[in-house]
């Protein structure tokens, strides 16, 4: 896990220290603005984050203030999904932002790794809300048996998808 999550650095994924900052202005706020959640997606999708700014910026500022009132995984990422430009990877960047000791961000590297490592099956290329919940539990699962938190194993699951994957990504 260690020497993974050390590789993650190398990786084209998004920094977990710009995830940080981001987290820290959402719970001082209550909320994140259209510019932030902007700001997200360009660090998760560089080429889709312009969808983004087809979404009002009292919408963004209302489902970011009501992710933080529901309970549940599933309800919390189908809230933010809600918005223009976020998919299930993109929204799992905003959780993580939020809460990294119980959220990670998730995407095709991160399933691929938990499959090989059966805890999934089958391959995916797009996720919705329920398929975030089905990589969040063995994420936790791994999480609490190496000690490192849900937003590190995350990393370092992508770290070692990149090192082991033949072949190209999609």
């Amino acid at each position: 896990m260690a020497t993974y999550l050390d590789a993650y650095g190398e990786t084209q994924g998004v920094l977990p220290d710009r995830l940080g900052e981001f987290g820290e202005r959402y719970r001082e706020q209550g909320y994140l603005t259209r510019d932030q959640l902007y700001d997200i997606a360009y660090e998760s999708s560089t080429r889709s984050a312009y969808h983004v700014e087809a979404n009002p910026a009292a919408r963004c500022r209302e489902v970011t203030e009501n992710v933080l009132a529901v309970e549940g995984d599933f309800s919390k990422i189908h809230l933010l999904t809600g918005l223009s430009g976020f998919k299930a990877p993109t929204a799992s960047c905003v959780l993580t932002a939020l809460d990294p000791d119980s959220h990670a961000v998730v995407d095709t590297r991160v399933w691929a790794q938990l499959e090989r490592l059966d805890y999934l099956e089958g391959r995916k290329e797009s996720f919705d809300a329920a398929d975030y919940v089905a990589m969040i539990d063995p994420i936790r699962e791994i999480a609490v048996e190496t000690g490192y938190s849900p937003a590190e194993v995350g990393y370092a699951l992508f770290a070692a998808d990149v090192d082991e994957r033949e072949g190209t990504l999609h």
